[in-house]
C-alpha cells in the first residue's frame, strides 16, 4: 500500500482537472492504496514571503493551514498535482502552493514519484509544456524524485467537458498502476 497525496488547484469545484484527480484517486484506491486529497481553494493560502524561516524550522512562519500538511507530505510515497492550465502554465493557486512547500526542501521526505494531471481549453498538447516545466522545476529541487506520469487533458473548456473524453479513463488507470 502506498500513501498518495493529490493536490487539486482548480478554483472551480468539480472542474475538469478535479474530475481527473477523482478518477486517479478511484484507481489508486481500487489498487489498495491510501489517498488523501487536498483542495487548495479550501486553504486560506498566503503567499510565501521569502523570509526563509522554514530553512531552520520544520514549518512556515505563516499560519494559514499549510503547517498542518507538511508531515503528511513528508510521509507520502506519491504526490499528484492537478491543475487547469492558464496562459500555458500551472494555475497561480498551484504555483503558490508549491512555493509554500519550501519546508520540505532539505527534509527527509519519503516521496519519490510525482504525477501531473493538467487540463486546458487549448487543443494542442504543446500547450501543456509550461505546466510540465513548472512541475519539473519543483521536482528538480529534491534528490531522487521524478515525474512518473503526465496526463494532458486538452481541448476541454466547459466544466465537466472532460467526461466526454478518454482522459478520465487514463487517470483511473494511472492511479490504479501507481
Amino acid at each position: 500500500m502506498k500513501k498518495i497525496i493529490i493536490v487539486t488547484s482548480s478554483p472551480r469545484k468539480n472542474g475538469n482537472s478535479e474530475i481527473l484527480a477523482q478518477k486517479f484517486a478511484d484507481g489508486a484506491i481500487s489498487a489498495g492504496n491510501e489517498v488523501k486529497t487536498i483542495a487548495v481553494r479550501d486553504i486560506d493560502l498566503k503567499f510565501c514571503t521569502g523570509c526563509l524561516y522554514c530553512n531552520s524550522h520544520d514549518k512556515c512562519v505563516l499560519n494559514d493551514g499549510m503547517n498542518a500538511l507538511y508531515e503528511s507530505f513528508r510521509n507520502a510515497d506519491v504526490l499528484v498535482f492537478t491543475t487547469p492550465v492558464y496562459y500555458y502554465a500551472v494555475s497561480g493557486q498551484l504555483k503558490t502552493f508549491l512555493d509554500r512547500l519550501n519546508p520540505l526542501y532539505g527534509s527527509k521526505n519519503k516521496f519519490k514519484d510525482v504525477y501531473l494531471l493538467a487540463t486546458a481549453a487549448d487543443d494542442s498538447k504543446s500547450a501543456m509544456n509550461g505546466a510540465i516545466k513548472d512541475i519539473q522545476g519543483w521536482i528538480d529541487c529534491f534528490d531522487g524524485v521524478s515525474l512518473k506520469g503526465v496526463i494532458c487533458g486538452t481541448g476541454v473548456t466547459d466544466k465537466g467537458e472532460i467526461n466526454n473524453t478518454y482522459f478520465p479513463e487514463q487517470a483511473y488507470n494511472m492511479g490504479k498502476n501507481v
